[in-house]
């Protein structure tokens, strides 16, 4: 592959619903422009695409992907991605780092929950956007109920460019608005053919259409189009292009990736009219200071790259891909990373094509790439020349909405799993990992069950460690509400020295987490002692006595005791301490507190209902609503945190995927005394177990 131009490389992301047919678009764009010898299909795992295993097994994908082709004379670098919820991290790395958004929508489905996810997303991003209507081969497909959809949902500037010929199985055919031809594809080849006669009403109207959204597309051809003066064909390309690339126009192409129609007007398409990395925004970010700067999109500037995304390959080891802004990035060089304070060597560089790298010398301004075993750079990092270095605006990811405890399922194998999750956690910025400090549990996060799914199903694969999944235990803890005094007497004599601690302690409910306080007078218990005692005490709090959860909010007022000047001992003081303790816990009315949770979601006005109704249940308190527009209300309300570890997966079931939500812990209140009996008897069980 030759070298290419900043002006005349195109960057775009696939992207849209699951099941709308976007990796088999990419493959059938791939095999057209001749960038593959064979047409790859997901259903046989043959896919360019869907490369990783979890992908061939469960043929969908799971990570985003990028290949590149030549169309007439231009490099489009196709960027595919997942359209399943619990990826949507990849789709926001895919759509940081491209100009275009070319949003694929099920001419059987039309606009679903995952196209207007993307479509918000691509928006924020201010990308210049196209619609593919796919899969019109399939019955029960209508061309014009999905365009009315799509302006119904998206405005009227969503105007189509193409028209298919012929509907569900006898579609083989597009007529092209702007050249006002058509083209049959027939056995992989298509051809120019006439517009049949019965379109040319149809044809004409949305021409029509079309002419005037391309005038909109440029001030003087707007001010020519209310003078009643038509547009030459070069005038409503320049109109266009220009509306698509400032987001005043949003076309529609048509296209068949199972059958191969449309797919060469679709390329043609790509390289005439989406913009390229010099038509984008000027490169903006900081300097090392934090001043803002900017830097034009030129292999004549100092370099600056985007890190959007970290592999492990099974050959080359960890790769980075990245995406250059400005300069030029050669093999065997160096560079510096901004973000971690850290000079880069750079070994080979690489152009990647799915699973596969092709070894290249330079990654220039606009192009995208791969670079093996960079030490410190993660994802989200900017590459740049030291001596002029920029930080680029990184990539904001979800966060983790789902957390599950993992163990492993044979001994001993703690070590490898770390390991595992850490060298993923690199993979993936939407994974967390983290030890509750409560419960001692190692806890994994990521956007859903099935993407914990996948990441163990990796953990296994790759680091040769399987797991268990399961529910997190809820970090309850343990309190008083009453006043006591007690006794902790320990006393042991078996021959030899003995052992004797005796100590008289008050208990009593406090705000802070623990008080312990000194009140001995006359020397009762020796000073050399007394620490031991609050020692004792608070090894006890760590394993509470009613379910050995951690106990809170006791202050231990320290009274009196007694000593023997031979057998008294730190230790036996210590468990004397503890012994008070105990016996005064369970005389001093105790009771279980669990933590509750302040939830804040963000839900469509027709699913208000059925959310109040399913906090509720869940011991939830509303704590208020309000309207945020576009049809959006945020309700806000506290719950047990026991009652909303699935609650990513209740609430994506209850809206079909289109409310969110943030958690965040509050405060610790009282168990009620069913739960607290339930929560008691379990603990027990598990003891005896």
């Amino acid at each position: 592959m030759r070298k290419y131009k900043p002006e005349e490389i195109r960057n775009i992301a696939l992207v849209g619903h699951s099941g709308s047919g976007k990796t088999t678009l990419a493959e059938i764009m791939l095999f057209a422009a001749k960038a593959t010898d064979r047409l790859g299909r997901v259903d046989d795992g043959t896919s360019v695409m869907d490369h990783d295993p979890e992908e061939i097994k469960r043929k969908v994908s799971v990570s985003t992907a990028i290949a590149p082709c030549e169309w007439k004379n231009r490099k489009i670098n196709i960027v595919d991605t997942p359209g399943f919820f619990d990826f949507i991290g990849e789709v926001k790395s895919a759509l940081r780092i491209v100009e275009s958004a070319v949003v694929v929508v099920d001419a059987s489905g039309g606009v679903q929950v995952g196209t207007e996810k993307v479509w918000s997303f691509a928006e924020e991003s201010g990308l210049a956007r196209i619609i593919v209507v796919n899969k019109l081969e399939r019955e029960n497909t209508n061309f014009a109920k999905v365009l009315a959809d799509l302006q119904n949902r998206f405005g009227v500037k969503v105007i189509p460019v193409q028209l298919p010929i012929g509907s569900e199985d006898k579609f083989n055919a597009v007529v092209d608005l702007i050249s006002l031809k058509a083209y049959t594809t027939e056995g992989g080849k298509t051809t120019e053919t006439a517009i049949p006669e019965d379109l040319k009403a149809q044809v004409d109207e949305y021409r029509a259409m079309l002419v005037e959204a391309a005038a909109e597309g440029d001030d003087d051809l707007l001010a020519k189009f209310f003078d009643d003066q038509p547009l030459t064909q070069e005038e409503v390309t320049k109109g266009l292009s220009s509306g698509i690339k400032q987001g005043r126009v949003f076309p529609v192409l048509c296209a068949s990736a199972h059958k191969g129609v449309g797919i060469s007007a679709l390329l043609d398409f790509m390289a005439d009219f989406l913009p390229s990395s010099v038509d984008g925004k000027e490169i903006t970010g900081v300097d090392k200071n934090g001043a803002a700067i900017t830097r034009k999109p030129s292999e004549n500037e100092a370099f600056s790259a985007l890190v959007f995304k970290t592999m492990a390959d099974p050959f080359v080891g960890k790769l980075t891909l990245l995406r250059a802004y400005s300069g030029t990035l050669k093999s065997d060089s160096s560079t510096y990373n901004i973000n971690k304070d850290r000079v880069e060597r750079i070994g080979q560089l690489f152009v990647v094509k799915g699973k596969s790298q092709e070894p290249v010398t330079e990654i220039a301004a606009g192009d995208m790439g791969a670079v093996a075993k960079l030490q410190e750079t993660s994802t989200g990092d900017t590459l740049t020349d030291k001596d002029n270095a920029i930080r680029l605006e990184g990539i904001v990811f979800p966060a983790p909405k789902l957390s599950m405890a993992v163990e492993p399922k044979a001994k001993g194998d703690e070590e490898k799993i770390g390991t595992g999750l850490a060298r993923l956690t690199e993979e993936d910025p939407t994974f967390t990992v983290s030890k509750d400090p409560d419960t001692h549990e190692t806890l994994v996060s990521g956007l859903g069950d099935q993407h914990l799914e996948v990441i163990t199903s990796r953990l296994s694969k790759k680091f040769g460690v399987e797991v268990t999944l399961k529910t997190p235990r809820v970090p309850y803890k343990e309190t008083i509400r009453g006043n006591v005094r007690v006794e902790g007497k320990h006393k042991k004599q078996s021959g030899g020295r003995g052992q004797y601690g005796h100590c008289w302690i008050e208990m009593e409910p406090t705000e802070a987490e623990f008080e312990f306080v000194d009140k001995i007078f006359g020397g009762s218990v020796p000073r050399q002692y007394i620490p031991a005692i609050e020692k004792g005490i608070r090894e006890q709090m760590d394993d509470g006595v009613l379910a050995g959860y951690p106990v809170t909010g006791v202050k231990v007022t320290l009274v009196d005791g007694s000593y023997h000047t031979v057998d008294s001992s730190e230790m036996a003081f210590k468990i004397a301490g503890s012994l008070a303790f105990k016996k005064g816990f369970a005389e001093a009315s105790p009771t279980l507190l669990e933590p509750i949770v302040t939830v804040a979601v963000t839900v469509p006005d027709e699913f208000m209902g059925d959310i109040i109704g399913d906090l509720n249940k869940k011991r939830g308190r509303i704590m208020g609503m309000e309207p945020i527009g576009h049809g959006m209300q945020m309700v806000k309300a506290q719950a047990p945190k026991a009652e909303m570890f699935q609650y990513a997966i209740d609430l994506r079931s209850m809206t079909q995927g289109r409310a969110d939500y943030t958690l965040e812990f509050d405060h610790y209140e009282e168990v009620p005394a069913n739960i607290k009996e339930k929560v008691i008897a379990e603990s027990a069980k598990a003891k005896e177990e």
